[in-house]
């Protein structure tokens, strides 16, 4: 038996509720992971509110783990692997990380080796993949940019300044708060930014900007973009979902490009995963961890994130 934090109905985080339940048999194709440590994520905090009809209660959530493998029928991995997964349905179409164990498809975990601590470890696969795949893959980011990062003190937004230093693109953050300000600075930040919502009044002008906060300052990062530029939206921290009235031809400004970044499993499978642990390890990129709970405090955690107390990604040991 295991224990797992179960939601049966939307709401808020009482609703998640601590259960002893069977440990899940892998089916082919699958492996069992004992789940040592996850990252909390912001999709997981809409989908437990009810902002996710795909999503059919009771389910455990979590779309991302780390941890050692602990069945593997197909061979795919050997018994005791640290391995690292994220996304592909879990903790949605199926049972994910809120719990000791998950069963999760071979094809979307990823072996690592590394002598940092889970409670590092369950920091990394989604931040780091969100950040990797909105800087290279949707931004085209290359040494040189100058780039906004637009919600620097989220998880991801932290993840990114890194990132994006190690890639050789001169940074600018933005926070609401001035404590915040030497935190990003710390992390790598050229520049920093108190965010009122009208950055673009002050002239400033990027190549590339990481829009994280979402709906809410998306029109006012288009105005910021260098023609020739490119926004990314990738995060919704505002929780605004849209916005009235859009009218493209007046919101994308002539010869600024606008996308956005989400990700999928084969976005996760193809980063260096790798490479980018054994950086941290060395300390030559720096991950702000905000604060870390236990699993029998799962409510007091969804709590933390919704109220935007952590300052940092929030991570969950099993």
């Amino acid at each position: 038996m295991m224990k797992a934090a179960v939601v049966y109905e939307a709401g808020g985080p009482e609703v998640l509720r601590l259960e002893i339940r069977p440990i899940p048999v892998p089916r082919p194709g699958e492996i069992r992971i004992a789940v040592k440590a996850f990252g909390l994520n912001r999709s997981e905090l809409f989908t437990r509110q009810g902002h996710s009809p795909s999503v059919v209660f009771p389910r455990i959530l979590g779309i991302e783990a780390v941890g050692i493998v602990d069945a593997a029928p197909g061979g795919e991995f050997a018994e005791g692997d640290i391995v690292a997964t994220v996304m592909g349905g879990m903790g949605r179409q199926f049972d994910g990380s809120y719990a000791e164990f998950t069963c999760v498809p071979a094809g979307q975990v990823r072996l690592m080796t590394s002598t940092l601590g889970w409670e590092t470890l369950g920091a990394l696969p989604e931040m780091l993949q969100t950040a990797w795949g909105a800087l290279f893959s949707s931004l085209h980011l290359v040494a040189g940019h100058r780039l906004l990062v637009r919600g620097g003190t989220t998880s991801v937004g932290m993840a990114a300044i890194a990132l994006a230093r190690r890639a050789g693109a001169h940074v600018t953050a933005t926070t609401r708060r001035a404590e915040r300000v030497a935190l990003l600075e710390n992390l790598g930040a050229d520049r920093v930014l108190l965010d009122n919502g009208e950055l673009s009044s002050r002239g400033f002008k990027f190549d590339r900007v990481l829009e994280l906060i979402g709906a809410t300052t998306l029109q006012d990062s288009l105005q910021c973009a260098e023609r020739g530029g490119v926004v990314c939206m990738a995060g919704i921290v505002g929780n605004a979902w849209s916005i009235a009235e859009f009218a493209p031809m007046d919101a994308i400004p002539n010869r600024v490009a606008l996308t956005s970044y989400s990700g999928e499993p084969e976005d996760f499978m193809s980063m260096p995963l790798q490479d980018l642990v054994d950086d941290i390890t060395k300390g030559d990129l720096k991950i702000k961890i905000g604060r870390v709970f236990a699993l029998d405090d799962i409510v007091e955690a969804h709590r933390c994130m919704e109220a935007n107390e952590a300052e940092g990604k929030i991570v969950i040991l099993v």
